[in-house]
Order: C-alpha cells, then structure tokens, then sequence
C-alpha cells in the first residue's frame, strides 16, 4: 500500500511540473503606479505597452491612507508562485497577492481595451464597453487577467487603461496600481498565430508552392525553420532581397525532406494526368517534365511521357524518352509498347512488328493484355487525328 502510494505521489508531482506554462513573471517589465483621485472624481490610467508575448498578467490595486507605504511589492509575492496556474487553483499565492495594509478609503474601478472607451468612462462613468468592472467600492483588490478566460487580453492587446471612481465625497485618495506580466516563453519571440499565417501565405505564392496542389506541409515547414532561427521583429527588418533568400534557402531543404518531396512530385503527376485526360498534352508533358529533369522519374513516368510525346507527335522526343525509361528497367512492357508505337508512326514499320511479336503473349498490367492494350492505343491515336494504314497490319500480325 506504501509503494502505491508513493507512485500516486510521484504521479500527480511529474503531472504537476509538465502542467506548468513554459514562460515568466517579467519583473523588468512590472509596473507600479501610485495615483491620486479627488474627491467624486474619475481618473483613468493607461499601462505601459506588455511586452511581446504577454497572455497573463496580475494586477493588484491598493488604497492608502494619507504616509501608509507598501509593505511589500507584487513582484516580491510572484517570485513564490512558478507560474499563474498556482494562482488559478487557488494556492497559498493567492492570499499573498493581496496587501498587507490597505486604508479605509474605498473605489470602484473599471479596466478598457482602448483610450476611447476609457475617455467616455471619465467623462460619464460608463461603464458598458470595460472589459471587467468593479462596482462594488474596494479597499484592496487582486486578479489574474488571461487571454484564455479574459477579454481584457484578446486579440493581442498592447496596454490597458484603468479607470477609478472615488467613493470619498470629502478628501482626496491615494491609489496604488501594481501590473505584472507573465509572458510565454514560445510567444515572445513574436510568432503569433497571425504572423505564422503571414510567413505561410508569403510562401503560398512563390513559383515552387504553386505548383503544388497542396502546399500546406512545405509551407508551414519553411515557417518553422524561419521561427527556429529568427523572432519576427528580425525577420521583418530583413531586407526584401534577404527574405528572398531565406524562403528560397529554407524551401530548397524542404523540398529535399521526403516527405514534402513524395508530395510535390505526386502533386505534378496527379496534375500533368488530369491535364492529358482534357486532351491539354502539352500542359501534361510539361508538368511531367519537371519530375523526369529533376531526378524523380520512374519508369512508369518514362512510359507516359512517350506516349504523350506520340501523341503529339513528337515521335524523336518519345523515342528518346523510352530509351532512358528502357534503361530503368528493362522489364517494364509499357515502355516496349510505346516504344513500338512510336517506331510504327515514326515510319519504322520492322522494328516495331519484331517488339510486337515477342511480346504479344504478354501482360503490360496484371489485368491488361499487350493485344488489348495496342487495340486501346491505336483506337485512341485515331480519335486524336493520328492516323496510319500499319495500324490494321499491326492488329493482324497479333491475331
């Protein structure tokens, strides 16, 4: 029972460290404010700017009588807490953030995402455009602010303005505004969800993703390696000729990864056969071209580029094109029936009739017969205006 009890404890610490946000309390960047409010009066306060990568922050508001000081800063109390989920959870920090002395003096307090909103809550005392409002009068206060859970913090919010209402109708008050930002390690270096989206939409329209059909993976792989060596803010004082270069540096790794190179290559044949089924031969030879001059043909690409070439009749260029298949594999009989129809178009009638007689027992697939694949071929050369008398002699020396 001992053992299983330790593993439980040893379970829920390990759990409890991996759950812990990878960033920090900037105390660089804290801010403490000690303002004063007349009597039935409004005042608004606007933060210093967050640093990038702020998606948390506590505030803690303190109201002093007249000499009172701070008995001990914001700062000092965080240093306790490893990051703001011990906060949430309702640990022993969450007491400490509140002040140890407070005066009897009391306000109410609102918090605005712009100045223009904040500028109407001081002139009216509106209240309906604060992000969060505090209507009950307090002496002291303390909250956690998220991008999570508050709309304070959405949509990358730079600063915030607070605003506070003296409930004292006679003197004045002293108020002690405390901010302190946590700021997520990853998120600091700039890489928002809008500027990864800038990176990748950038990449989207260079020559070599648009020949894709999806170049989402190739993509975001140049955006991860540009996130790994650079933060934004760097890579935007690039200059534009030097951003040209990283995408092309970074794309040509990329398109060398394996993965993103069986895709790039899948995408051009799917695209050059779509283009030959709409009769666009040219188009698909193209497209098929860049996987045979890039090192990627196989010997069936070899086997479809004649045929194309044949059926444009490009009889010099099909020849030629099998010959280099035909050197991939021997074996391949697509490639020798090509290769005989070109020959036979290319007014080689004799050496075309010898490929056709040693192979016509055969199977150029699993399911299609040499025969019946040249019975194919011929019938679809004569629906492409490619017309020759050798057609019926072929037909008969394979019956």
């Amino acid at each position: 029972m001992k053992k299983v009890y330790l593993l439980l404890f040893i379970s829920i610490c390990f759990q409890s460290i991996h759950a812990q946000k990878e960033g920090y309390w900037d105390k660089e960047r804290a801010m403490t404010r000690e303002i004063t409010v007349s009597a039935r009066d409004r005042m608004i306060v606007k933060t210093d700017d967050f640093p990038i990568g702020t998606t948390e922050l506590i505030f803690r508001i303190t109201l002093l009588d007249d000499n009172q000081q701070m008995a001990g800063s914001l700062v000092s109390v965080l240093k306790a807490i490893p990051d703001p989920t011990g906060i949430s959870q309702g640990s022993a920090g969450a007491v400490f953030l509140f002040s140890k002395i407070s005066g009897d003096d009391k306000a109410k307090y609102a918090i605005f995402n712009s100045n223009e909103n904040a500028v109407v809550y001081q002139n009216t005392g509106k209240t309906a455009d604060a992000c969060l409002v505090q209507d009950t009068p307090v002496s002291k206060d303390a909250k956690r602010l998220s991008v999570d859970k508050s709309v304070c913090l959405k949509n990358n919010t730079a600063a915030l303005w607070f605003g506070f209402e003296s409930s004292n109708w006679i003197m004045k008050q002293k108020i002690v505004l405390e901010i302190v930002p946590w700021v997520d390690t990853k998120l600091s270096r700039g890489w928002t969800v809008e500027n990864r989206k800038f990176i990748i939409n950038q990449c989207k329209t260079s020559a070599l993703a648009q020949k894709m059909t999806n170049s989402d993976d190739f993509c975001i792989c140049i955006e991860e390696k540009i996130q790994n060596k650079y933060r934004f803010d760097e890579f935007q004082k690039l200059l534009t000729m030097e951003q040209a270069k990283v995408y092309k540096d970074f794309g040509t790794v990329c398109y060398s990864e394996s993965s993103v190179s069986k895709t790039v290559y899948a995408d051009l044949r799917n695209k050059a056969n779509a283009e030959a089924k709409k009769k666009n031969f040219g188009t698909a030879i193209m497209q098929m071209n860049t996987v045979v001059q890039d090192g990627q043909g196989t010997p069936i690409d070899y086997a479809t580029l004649g045929y194309w070439y044949t059926m444009t009749k490009q009889y010099g260029k099909a020849l030629k094109t099998l010959e280099i298949g035909e050197k991939l594999d021997t074996t391949e009989l697509l490639i020798k029936l090509h290769t005989a129809h070109a020959l036979l178009l290319n007014g080689d009638y004799s050496k075309a009739k010898k490929i056709h007689k040693e192979y016509q027992t055969q199977n150029v697939t699993d399911s299609l017969s040499w025969i019946q694949k040249t019975k194919a071929d011929f019938a679809q050369f004569q629906k492409n205006g490619i017309q020759s008398n050798d057609f019926e002699k072929i037909l008969k020396v394979l019956e």
